[in-house]
């Protein structure tokens, strides 16, 4: 099969990104994540299949998404309309006169992705590209190769965002093709990791060492700041010894502050979610914990 006839399946292509690689880059959003990060900023992200999204505070109760389901899964609420049970059919989607109901998540071939991406090569520059990620595109092996290698072949820039969750083997075949790794550590304590995300680190570690030892992509941490989970100065060393001799080829560390974007998200999903609720951290925390990082000759922002 030729690589653009590789099928994936996305929730979004984002254009003018400025905070995901270096340059001015277009980031395709794959579909499906093994983490379930409680903070998670994609909720809409983690299932591989579509999603409908419902924005009740543009619904006008007209009903025409109720006559349209085929399944009989909408009914009143008050002035309003609940989903429950939703297949994701999308036949509600078009009726709806006000745009309070679309569907996250569609299929496309990696060819489509990158003639997309590639109406902004004139505005990339030197540094700038491609930036594949989710969700997680570890998940989708096949297709974020087909994007990297098109990428590559369109004379862009090929970067992914990760958690390098996955086997060797699979992050291999992938990272080899980037040449701008964003890799996410959510946190450096394993049983920790499992509390927070539903998995452990251990592979995910191991991965980021052997890209460090065995590629030649550039490497950038990212860390989400979550306060109460993963903000402690314990967490922060642990991060610095690691970063420091394991992955010399770290040229960049950035905490993230949490924020709670994500649990809007959750309500418009029409599906089970938990809420998940914390004060952003304070500037001064984030700054003393960046001054951990740099202790141990990181470049931290």
């Amino acid at each position: 099969m030729e690589l653009s006839e590789v099928r994936g399946t996305i929730f979004d292509i984002q254009h003018y990104s400025i905070h995901d690689g270096p340059g001015i880059r277009v980031n395709v959003f794959l579909k499906g994540c093994p983490l379930r990060c409680l903070w998670c900023q994609n909720p809409e992200s983690q299932s591989p299949k579509p999603q409908l999204m419902y924005y009740e505070h543009k619904c006008v109760g007209c009903g025409r998404c109720i006559e349209a389901c085929p399944f009989s899964c909408i009914s009143r609420n008050g002035e309003k309309v609940k989903t429950l049970n939703c297949r994701a059919c999308g036949k509600c989607v078009g009726v709806c006169p006000v745009g309070a109901r679309e569907l996250s998540g569609y299929s496309i071939t990696a060819g489509e992705a990158i003639r997309e991406v590639l109406k902004d090569k004139l505005f990339m520059g030197d540094d700038g590209g491609l930036t594949v990620t989710g969700g997680e595109p570890l998940i989708q092996p096949a297709f974020t190769r087909a994007l990297l290698t098109l990428a590559k072949e369109g004379g862009i820039g090929a970067a992914m965002e990760s958690s390098g969750f996955a086997s060797w083997e699979v992050a291999k075949s992938v990272y080899e093709l980037v040449d701008y790794a964003l890799f996410d550590v959510k946190h450096m304590i394993p049983e920790e990791h499992k509390k927070c995300t539903g998995v452990s680190n251990e592979q995910i570690l191991e991965n980021l060492r052997r890209i460090n030892d065995e590629l030649s992509c550039a490497i950038h941490v990212r860390t989400p700041l979550v306060p109460g989970y993963n903000d402690s100065e314990e967490n922060m060393h642990r991060m610095g010894r690691f970063l420091s001799e394991k992955v010399g080829r770290c040229h960049r560390v950035s905490l993230l502050p949490y924020h709670a974007m994500g649990e809007s998200k959750k309500e418009q999903l029409c599906a089970d979610t938990i809420p998940f609720r914390v004060t952003p951290p304070t500037a001064e925390h984030m700054e003393e914990l960046r001054n951990i990082l740099r202790a141990y000759g990181l470049n931290a922002d």
